[in-house]
């Protein structure tokens, strides 16, 4: 994939946002960037995150109650801390605060629970192409984030995009069709067909071999167009 940010960004949907809000700001210290209005009663609080975004998407009537996906915890570099700090924010998702370097992660890292270990080696070093951080076979590197897989019994067999918790992973990209095209042409699975949202992005989501979601993302504000191709 080519980059126009090297970092991947968090999707993250809740149902209490005055709870939410009040924890990522006030016990992590994210600062609110803005807030997206991405239609049907779906807000996204958007959060600077060391570089990345974590989009904290609240929806009118609620999210519904889904099985969580593979996305398990949230890793964020921390200095003056000598060991992590594992937290749980107030609807249960968990964030662990850890020494810049511990792992490999100097900014965010995300920890990927799966059902097949070598099936999604497999998919993010060649449909997603990504780097193996620092010959970690389990750790992948989009940019400066780290994205860790870990063997989970209990990991979804067909990930859903709709429901609490953390839901996606973005990758800004020059080319969203481009780069979709390609991710499928190399073994990905497709997930929804690339939209244009306003004069803001056009996106597209792929899947891995768990269904999760991973959203590919050419936003006009980093590629200057929304032109597809």
């Amino acid at each position: 994939m080519e980059l126009v940010k090297p970092r991947f960004d968090v999707g993250l949907a809740i149902n209490d946002l005055e709870a939410a809000l009040a924890f990522w700001q006030g016990e992590i210290g994210l600062k609110l960037d803005h807030v997206l209005p991405i239609g049907n009663g779906l807000h996204q609080h958007r959060h600077d995150l060391l570089g990345s975004v974590l989009k904290i998407n609240h929806a009118r009537d609620g999210m519904p109650e889904r099985p969580l996906s593979g996305y398990r915890e949230l890793l964020i570099a921390r200095e003056g801390l000598t060991a992590p700090r594992p937290l749980r924010d107030p609807e249960g998702n968990r964030v662990t605060l850890v020494p810049p370097g511990h792992g490999g992660v100097t900014r965010i890292g995300m920890v990927l629970g799966v059902r097949d270990v070598a099936a999604h080696r497999r998919f993010y070093g060649e449909a997603l192409e990504l780097p193996q951080a620092g010959g970690d076979a389990d750790a992948f590197l989009l940019g400066d984030s780290v994205l860790r897989i870990a063997a989970d019994a209990a990991a979804p067999a067909d990930a859903v995009l709709e429901g609490a918790g953390y839901r996606y992973l973005t990758a800004q990209v020059a080319s969203c069709d481009g780069a979709t095209a390609a991710i499928l042409a190399r073994g990905g699975r497709p997930g929804r067909e690339a939209i244009t949202l306003g004069d803001v992005a056009r996106f597209s989501f792929v899947r891995d071999p768990d269904g999760n979601w991973i959203e590919i993302s050419q936003r006009k504000s980093l590629t200057g167009s929304l032109a597809p191709g």
